[in-house]
């Protein structure tokens, strides 16, 4: 009995253990606690039933009593039977408390499905639930999608819940439905990756309906999934997804539509996308996202270590389809000139606990110095700061990085140093755990099951302290001038405890071995050491320690010297540039013929004899061949090639030979639309169209093929031409009649022969007997704008029973119907068509006509886009200097064998001693040697191996004469004047005639002539020629009567000449010589005492008149003195000189006025006459003085308007104008003056009234006028609309009252009064004074905002009174009143009497 208890406990025992070890391991898997102390997860890994809570390492002596003592205890504990489950249930909140403290860092792992969901199938109507449980550090998010489309529960709670509870998660998708069947992904996430699960969800309707719909299904989609096809669009529907540049920091997307033929709704191919050939995942920097017809991978954040050819891969049950394309990513712009860019592609590797190798690759520019090393810096996970790891910058691209805290996690980036500064930093490198590798592999590996073995207990001595043995396997891994690598492996013997060691180094030749990491031992079996003197050698060794002590050294290494043991790359072989495309040329050169770990190598392209050189891949590649892309096209580049391993770069390569960028030769692609043209009995015509693309060279020809066919049988081809047919149709002969003949072409260049068209349909051979002709062939386009396109053909073979008499030109949209494009045919064999929309494509045709009636069609020509491509150069019109006419056109995406074709409308030149054709380079000239009306017609160039590059002109008669116009102008050009000749007088009466020249060179020469003769300067005349400003003038200082005759001045600059002529003759020149004389008298008085200023009056704003004069080149000598009517006025008679108001000046005050200077000098005198002929300039200057702005003023009875006058003057005529019309005066609209106010009273105004109203003040000879606008449509003299809609919108009764009203008593009332006013007014009624309001008696109404009505029903005595309509609204008020009156009839009184 006691051994079966005995046996149960045991196996309780055992379970238990086994349940706490995995209870705890998957805790440890699972948690999420942020711990900031230091981590030793893995070391509880290991340690797992450790009974100290404390992290930190300790050693512990015992003595062997106090050892046996606790071992007995542990057997009489072991003895208690029942009492051991407490002690293990204590044991396991131990070691709970323990997992809570561990770094999460150290156990960090991807998400994993430990319980995937599983598909269902259930009832429509129904719910379904799908459940998983998903591990992983830090704890993953997870997203539920359907059909790889997000599920939003948040936006659609009707529909689906999710729920997730310790790491358990749930989608509940509520009352199902048919459009749920589809397959259901979760998906979790976190920083070390992401892993999803599947379930596919199956809604039935009907069972027996669905089984046999599954049956289908399942047949059709096993026949349709094995035929499936697949074509790559992009996502703009044009080609597939390009060459692409970006730039660090950036983020670029790359797509492409997928379409799977036959359509399969919900079917979803496998998309992949690599980089380099590596599968890419999904990442913090990769994005993938599938839309059901789009494919998109989306760069997050774009470094260099993002360039590389992306490739996109699409798998069905039946095959796939890929396409790639390159991504090249252009540094960052530099925050300081001259320093390196960053490094790029950090790694960690040999991770250990307290040791990791960082490694990078070298970047492509190095700045405006050398590289002279690098600086690695750290970051522990979960912190910001970032620590710089070697003091001295390092040259190797590999650096052993020590001194890390066992359990931590890292973080690594590198920045370059050059003589200017360091570079901005890489991105930084995955993070590492430092760890022990064995941990590190058992972590990734994950809990295992349960063990249900035996565990067999033995009674021993605890385990007393043991030093560890010497280390083994010592070696030197890496030896550098900056630092050298040992690694070994542990110690066999080392007991139960952690180890650690020291390393020593002897310098050879010495016997003395000193410790270098004296401080602290290191816990792996990996150290670097520093501060070693280059070229001198060392040996090494390792000893082990634990608590014990320090155990023997290990065997030492060999003598190694300090120093790069890898050397630079040598430089690399020959470069060889070919071309490639427009814009991208392929570069091969020699691999470097001495090179150890070769990183890769840098392309670098310079334009020929610029001296700059530009990297063409900022990520070092591999092999021997590298397509560069983004070049000028046209541009003569040279490269060169450097090669990079962790040593550093290799020299450049020798410069390669310039090479254009421009497009290669390839072969055309195949001709198009193979027609038959004509067939007798044994031979037949056909035509086809030039291929669309020529492959960059000239089509030298075709070749044709045949087959017979015979019951739908083919034989096999058979060649028609040996030699090459050069135009688009061929005659083939020695046919057999009604044999049936299918047929090919096939075009050829410089690249070689391209692949067959489409054969043609099976042709009989027999005689046609149609009357008509047949289709025209050799259908082309050209010149292609946004609304027009020249089409060109060539006649049809057969032409019918008669001549081709004319051509039809039909087009269409791409979808639309067949029209025709003129109503009368063309004899020409081309046309332009016009008025065409842009962005749409149009097909073309063409019918023959003869007399017998209208041809068939021809072949349709391909759908051609109305569009002005970019770039596109027009031909131009230009006349040289010499007069020369010619036409240029210019083309910028010339190839290598292009040529410009010049054609008269559109045919080849037959008279070249017409036309000259010159071409340079890009441009090409067509010089008329001869230019007259027989060069009338449409000039055209077509530049050969383009994409269609044409242009036409076209020389019209009028164009022509313009030409020849400007022709003679430049053979015999004229000097331009900016003015003509003009004279001018200037002070002494002395003449100036000058002319302004718009347009001459310094050689430039001007002859003076006077009536034919030729004058030179003199006494009489001086001449000037100013060739800064280009005035030419000539200066006489007097004019004579030997002076009348034409000046001339004739211009002379190389074969240009000019002239410019005054005739100076009759009355003009006595004139002038009048005025000569006058200036000179006038110079003569102003030597003396004058007048500046004549006498002239001035009245001021209080009405005072003031006559003044301004005198000049006075002394105090001078005698100034005032006369009226030549009698002197003294001066002390102020009256005399000052009239102070104007109704005081009266005809008395006529007369004129005189001031006189006189002295030593000369004298001079000024009049003023204000008799009769000058008072009346005197009244009207007063007037405009006087009289103030218009304004209107508001009335009881209307408006008035005004205007002020300081004095009214009985001289002054008053008239009013409205709407420019005088106003005549009535009992409506009165006007008068009343004081000093003229105003115009306006009663009762109306519409009609609106409008300007002016005030017109008259003198007799001249007049004031004030406006002022009443239209309210804005501001006139000062007057606002608001206040002008007052006046005219005011609400009125304007009619339908009378005055008195007498009615019968028991009669109905009826009155409607006519309202008007802008906004509506409001109405109401009101009788003695108090308002009415409607009801049985009286009924009020208001209609359509015009007629307000009152009806009083049988009419009372009592109803008698005094009534009034009121209206009103913002602009005013206003109460039509009357009476009412009810009587009683006279017999009706009697009865009452």
């Amino acid at each position: 009995m006691a051994n079966s208890i005995s046996q149960y406990w045991v196996r309780l025992l055992i379970n238990l253990i086994f349940s706490i070890s995995h209870l705890a391991t998957q805790d440890l898997m699972e948690t999420q606690e942020e711990v900031k102390e230091e981590g030793v997860g893995y070391v509880v890994m290991r340690n797992l039933f450790s009974r100290e809570t404390d992290f930190k390492m300790r050693t512990v002596k015992k003595s062997r009593e106090t050892s046996l003592r606790e071992s007995a205890e542990r057997l009489s504990l072991s003895r208690k039977g029942p009492n051991l489950c407490l002690f293990f249930l204590h044991k396991m909140h131990e070691k709970e408390e323990f997992q809570k403290k561990m770094n999460p860092d150290s156990l960090t792992h991807p998400p994993e499905f430990i319980v995937k969901p599983r598909g269902q199938t259930v009832w429509e109507g129904k719910s379904v639930t799908l459940h998983c449980t998903v591990a992983g550090w830090p704890k993953p998010r997870v997203s539920w999608y359907k059909n790889n489309v997000l599920i939003d529960a948040k936006a659609h709670p009707e529909k689906y819940f999710t729920e997730s509870q310790y790491n358990m998660h749930s989608l509940e998708i509520k009352n199902c439905s048919f459009s749920d069947t589809a397959e259901y992904r979760i998906s979790a996430l976190n920083v070390k990756g992401e892993s999803s699960a599947f379930a596919p969800v199956i809604i039935k309707s009907e069972y027996f309906t669905f089984l046999k719909w599954i049956s289908n299904l399942k047949l059709f989609l096993n026949n349709v999934l094995h035929a499936l096809r697949i074509k790559l669009l992009c996502t703009d529907g044009s080609d597939l997804f390009d060459v692409s540049f970006g730039r660090e920091g950036e983020t670029m997307s790359l797509g492409c539509t997928v379409i799977v033929y036959p359509t399969v709704k919900r079917y979803q191919p496998e998309i992949v996308w690599y980089r380099n050939g590596v599968v890419l995942s999904p990442s913090k920097w990769v994005h993938m996202h599938w839309s059901g017809e789009q494919a998109t991978l989306t760069l997050v954040h774009l470094n260099k270590e993002d360039e590389g050819l992306y490739t996109l891969r699409v798998n069905t049950k039946s095959g796939f389809d890929t396409h790639s394309a390159y991504v090249f990513v252009r540094d960052a712009d530099v925050e300081e000139e001259g320093v390196p860019v960053a490094p790029l592609d950090v790694r960690c590797h040999d991770a250990n606990k307290d040791y990791v190798v960082v490694t990078w690759k070298q970047p492509a520019v190095e700045g405006s110095s050398s590289i002279i090393g690098y600086f690695i810096d750290r970051l522990e996970v979960g912190t910001h700061h970032w620590t710089q790891c070697n003091d001295t910058p390092v040259k190797y691209a590999r650096f052993p990085v020590t001194g890390l805290t066992e359990g931590r996690s890292y973080t690594f980036r590198v920045r370059a140093l050059n003589n200017s500064g360091v570079s901005r930093p890489s991105r930084a490198s995955d993070p590492v755990v430092a760890m022990d590798p064995s941990d590190r592999a058992r972590l990734r590996a994950g809990p295992s099951a349960p063990w249900t073995g035996m565990i067999k207990f033995t009674e021993e001595d605890p385990t007393v302290g043991v030093v560890p043995g010497p280390p083994t396997d010592l070696a030197v891994t890496e030896a550098t001038k900056s630092y050298v690598v040992l690694s070994w492996k542990p110690p066999i013997q080392r007991g139960h405890e952690g180890v650690m060691y020291y390393v020593e180094k002897c310098l050879v030749g010495t016997e003395t071995w000193q410790r270098v990491n004296t401080g602290m031992p290191v816990k792996s079996p990996r150290f670097a050491l520093f501060d070693l003197a280059e070229g001198k050698s060392y040996s090494f060794r390792v000893r082990s320690c634990n608590s014990a002590g320090v155990g023997e050294p290990s065997e030492e290494t060999g003598a190694t010297t300090v120093g790069d043991r890898l050397d630079l790359p040598s430089v690399p072989g020959p470069v060889i540039p070919i071309r490639n495309t427009d814009t991208s040329v392929v570069v091969c050169w020699g691999a470097s013929k001495e090179v150890k770990n070769l990183v890769g190598y840098y392309i670098e392209v310079s334009i020929n004899g610029s001296g700059v050189w530009v990297p063409c891949n900022n990520k070092p590649v591999k092999g021997t061949r590298f397509v560069c892309h983004g070049l000028n096209t046209g541009d003569k580049c040279v490269f060169r090639v450097k090669a990079v391993n962790a040593a550093g770069y290799s020299g450049s390569s020798a410069e390669s030979e310039a090479c254009i960028v421009q497009a290669s030769i390839a072969v055309p692609s195949p001709p198009t639309g193979v027609t038959l043209l004509e067939r007798v009995r044994d031979y037949m015509v056909l035509g086809w169209q030039a291929p669309t693309k020529t492959g960059g060279a000239d089509i030298r020809g075709y070749y044709l093929d045949y087959r017979t066919v015979k019951d739908g049988v083919t034989s096999k081809w058979h060649e028609i031409n040996l030699q090459t047919v050069t135009g688009t149709s061929y005659k083939v002969t020695d046919l057999k009649e009604n044999v049936f003949y299918q047929f090919q072409v096939r075009a050829v260049n410089r690249a070689g022969i391209s692949e067959s068209s489409i054969p043609t349909v099976a042709l009989e051979c027999k005689e046609w007997t149609v009357a008509v002709p047949g289709p025209p062939h050799g259908l082309r386009v050209q010149e292609v704008r946004k609304d027009s396109m020249v089409l060109l053909w060539e006649p049809p073979t057969f032409s019918g029973r008669s001549p081709v008499t004319g051509y039809y030109v039909d087009y269409k949209e791409e979808n639309g119907r067949w029209r025709c494009v003129q109503e009368r045919s063309t004899k020409n064999t081309y046309m332009k068509l016009t008025g065409l929309q842009e962005g749409v494509s149009y097909r073309l045709r063409i019918h023959a006509k003869n007399v017998a009636g209208v041809g068939g069609p021809s072949k349709e020509t391909d759908a051609i886009l109305a569009e002005t491509r970019p770039g596109t150069n027009e031909i131009v019109v230009d006349v040289d200097d010499d007069g020369v006419i010619s036409l240029i056109f210019e083309c910028s995406d010339l190839k290598e064998d292009s040529q410009f074709v010049w054609s008269k409308n559109y045919k080849a030149f037959t008279d070249t001693s017409r036309l000259t054709v010159q071409t340079s380079g890009v441009k090409s000239r067509a010089i008329f040697n001869d230019p007259s009306l027989e060069d009338l017609g449409i000039y055209s160039c077509v530049v050969t191996n383009t994409d269609g590059v044409s242009a036409s002109y076209t020389l019209t008669e009028e164009g022509l004469k313009r030409l020849l116009d400007i022709s003679r102008d430049h053979q015999f050009p004229i000097i331009p004047f900016k003015s003509e000749m003009t004279i001018e007088l200037q002070e002494k009466g002395r003449v100036r005639l000058w002319a302004e020249v718009a347009k001459f060179t310094s050689n430039c020469q001007v002859e003076y002539v006077f009536n034919d003769n030729i004058i030179h300067e003199g006494k009489k005349y001086t001449m000037n020629f100013n060739k800064t400003t280009g005035i030419t003038e000539m200066f006489m200082d007097s004019l004579e009567v030997t002076d009348e005759g034409t000046f001339t001045f004739n211009l002379v600059d190389g074969k240009a000449t000019g002239r410019t002529s005054l005739v100076l003759i009759g009355e003009k020149f006595a004139e002038l010589q009048k005025k000569s004389e006058f200036e000179r008298a006038e110079w003569v008085r102003r030597q003396g005492p004058h007048f500046v200023e004549y006498l002239s009056f001035k009245v001021t704003p209080e009405c005072d008149v003031h006559l003044k004069c301004k005198v000049g080149n006075i002394k105090p000598a001078t005698e100034i003195a005032w006369f009226k009517d030549g009698i002197e006025i003294e001066e002390d008679d102020e009256d005399a000189k000052k009239i102070k108001k104007s109704d005081e000046i009266s005809k008395k005050d006529a007369g004129v006025y005189e001031v006189k200077l006189k002295d030593e000098r000369g004298k001079d005198k000024t009049l003023l006459n204000l008799t009769d002929a000058g008072r009346s300039h005197f009244v009207t200057g007063v007037c405009k003085i006087l009289t103030t702005t218009l304004k209107v003023m508001s009335t009881e009875h209307g408006i008035i308007l005004y205007s002020f006058v300081v004095h009214y003057i009985e001289d002054l005529h008053i008239g009013w104008l409205h709407k420019e019309s005088k106003i005549s005066h009535s009992d409506r609209v009165q006007c008068g003056v009343t004081g000093e106010q003229l105003w115009l009273k306006i009663n009762e105004p109306t519409e009609k009234d609106k409008g300007k109203y002016a005030i017109d003040i008259f003198n007799g000879q001249g007049s004031v006028k004030r406006v002022l606008d009443l239209s309210g449509q804005g501001k006139s003299s000062g007057v606002p609309a608001q206040a002008t809609l007052q006046y005219f919108y005011r609400a009125r009764v304007v009619g339908g009252l009378p005055d008195v009203v007498a009615i019968q008593e028991g009669k109905s009332l009826n009155l409607t009064g006519n309202v008007w006013g802008d906004p509506v007014p409001e109405v109401s009624w009101v009788k003695n004074d108090k308002a009415l309001l409607s009801d049985d008696h009286y009924t009020l109404k208001f209609e359509h905002g015009k007629f307000a009505s009152i009806t009083i029903a049988a009419v009372k005595t009592i109803d008698s009174g005094k009534y009034a309509l009121l209206v009103k609204n913002k602009y005013g008020t206003e109460a039509a009143e009357f009476t009412v009156s009810v009587y009683i009839p006279e017999d009706e009184g009697e009865k009452r009497e």
